[in-house]
Parts: structure tokens; sequence; C-alpha cells
């Protein structure tokens, strides 16, 4: 069974009922020429705007784990959107070809944010979206963007990363620019995120006096809101159901509070 596979099926259970009345549907859009393929899913039985949240995958593309996630989000009443970071819909199996399409995207500033950019204005597009209540969700690379995007001073209400790599660290005018309420869910255990990028990220963001929360999760390693993540193969990549259904329920609960569902 492919990684994609196993969390699309451990996720299924997750999302429940609230999928019957879900619409998923793929968008085709571009950014400076390139051809990209997005992924929206919504409740269409709610006929009101909804709050929009753009949902950005990990190194691995715009794959079934992130889809579930917009459906688990479509099925609590927001208009998710998943941008595509790479490219055409593209997708890795094996963890070399994530990284070299994670690397390239991350060593082009124009293209990384402007991708996510890209994204956003589809997202804040869709009919259905109330562009005044919107938010970003990201799970590790896709966390990281999310964090760009904060960065560039984009008019969001929240931010919400998962076992996101948090370098590049900001820079001063970065943490200033930044306006929605961060929330950072980390797992202490993780050694792909160096405890010292750690200390000079919070001081910058402490310094700007940015509204923001760090949330490390005991004896918890990388990947820990994916299931099936231990079947990888990749040392320090562990799902932990704990931290993933406790980092959720934050999420909501910051939702609730800055976009009034």
């Amino acid at each position: 069974m492919t990684r994609s596979l196993i969390a699309a099926a451990a996720l299924a259970l997750v999302a429940g009922a609230a999928q019957a009345k879900v619409v998923t549907k793929v968008v085709e859009y571009e950014f400076d020429g390139v051809k990209l393929k997005g992924f929206v899913a919504y409740d269409a039985a709610i006929k009101e705007k909804q709050p929009g949240v753009l949902v950005v995958h990990e190194w691995w593309g715009l794959d079934a784990y992130a889809k579930k996630r917009c459906e688990m989000l479509a099925g609590l009443g927001y208009v998710a959107f998943a941008p595509d970071m790479y490219g055409d819909g593209a997708t890795a199996a094996h963890p070399d070809d994530a990284r070299k399409m994670a690397t390239a995207t991350r060593a082009n500033a124009k293209v990384w944010r402007g991708r996510a950019e890209a994204g956003l204005k589809q997202l804040k597009a869709q009919p259905n979206v109330d562009a005044d209540k919107l938010a970003a969700i990201g799970y590790c690379f896709g966390g990281t963007t999310c964090l760009q995007l904060a960065y560039s001073g984009a008019n969001l209400k929240a931010v919400v990363t998962f076992h996101a790599a948090i370098t590049p660290v900001p820079t001063e005018a970065d943490a200033k620019a930044v306006k929605p309420k961060v929330l950072i869910c980390h797992g202490e255990a993780d050694f792909f995120i160096k405890v010292e990028d750690i200390k000079a990220f919070r001081e910058v963001l402490d310094k700007a006096g940015t509204k923001y929360e760090f949330v490390a999760y005991k004896d918890v390693f990388h990947s820990f809101t994916v299931p099936g993540a231990d079947k990888v193969n990749i040392k320090g990549m562990k799902y932990d159901k704990a931290a993933d259904e406790d980092s959720w329920k934050r999420m909501l609960a910051l939702f609730k509070a800055t976009l009034g569902k």
C-alpha cells in the first residue's frame, strides 16, 4: 500500500459522515506561466458564504492526505483549497524526489511565495468564500509555506503549522508584517528541526510583538499528524494520535476565535 493510500484510509474514519454533503473538484490555474492543479472542497448544502482555509501540502505534493484534510474542513463548514506548489499536480512517492521538489521550490523566493499567493487568490475567488475570513494551514513543507505567506503580509486571520520547518528564520521586517494569529504545532522530539533555529525564530517574533503560540508535544516526532508516517521508513517520522487530535482541536479553537466559526 502506498503512503498516500495509507494516509487516506486512516483518515477516512476521522472525516466520518460529514463527507456526505462535501463536493470536491480540481481547480486549474497558473502562476508565472506554470500550470497548477489545486483542489477545493466545500459543503454544497451551506448557502451562505463560508470562511476559507488554504491547506498547503507536505513535501510529497498535493496528494490524498492534503485532499482529505480539505474534506474534513469542508465537513465542518469551511471552504478548503489546497494549492499546487509544484506544478501540474506533481507528487512524489520516494523521499528523494519529494526532497528535490521541495528544495527547488524553496530555493526561489519568487516561486515559493508566488505560488502560495496564487493559491490564496484562488481560495478568495471561490464564490462561496467570505474573503474577509481567511486562514492558512500547512503540514511540514506546507507549514513553512504558510509562514512565508504570513511574512508577506497576507490578509489572513489565522495561520497554523503542523510539524513545519521554521527556516528560513524570519527577518525583523518579516515578523512585523505578520497580520494573523499564528499557531505552531511542533513535535519536541523532531530532530529535523534544530533547537537553535527554534530559539532564533521565537526571538524574532517576540521582538516584533507577533501574536503567536508555540506548542511543543513531548516525545513526539516529525509527521505526527500523518497516519502511516511510520511506514515510510524514514527515521524520525512517526504518527502520534494524541498530538494529532490535540493540534486539530487547537486549530479549530483558533478558527472559532478568529473566523467566528
